[in-house]
């Protein structure tokens, strides 16, 4: 990439063939953008509801699963014999 004697070096630009950033030979590379850590499902689940919370859900739905209360649909092709 051509430059002018006058001009700064920048420490990086975009690659006008493939949009990747280039650095320089001996540059030092991009410094590190702090970000938060990525928020988990659990993370956000966590946010809304206790541990006792979820364990009483679970609870309730465990004991609607065992009763046979809860009617589960099978569809008529699950039931077919495999050749």
């Amino acid at each position: 990439m051509p430059f002018s004697v006058e001009a700064e070096i920048p420490p990086e630009w975009e690659c006008k063939a493939c949009g990747a950033v280039a650095l320089l030979v001996d540059g030092d590379g991009p410094e590190e953008k702090k970000g938060k850590p990525a928020r988990t499902h659990w993370d956000m689940l966590m946010e809304r509801r206790t541990r006792e919370e979820l364990e009483e859900v679970l609870a309730e739905r465990l004991a609607v699963l065992r009763s046979g209360a809860m009617n589960i649909a099978v569809h008529p092709r699950d039931n077919r014999k495999s050749a």
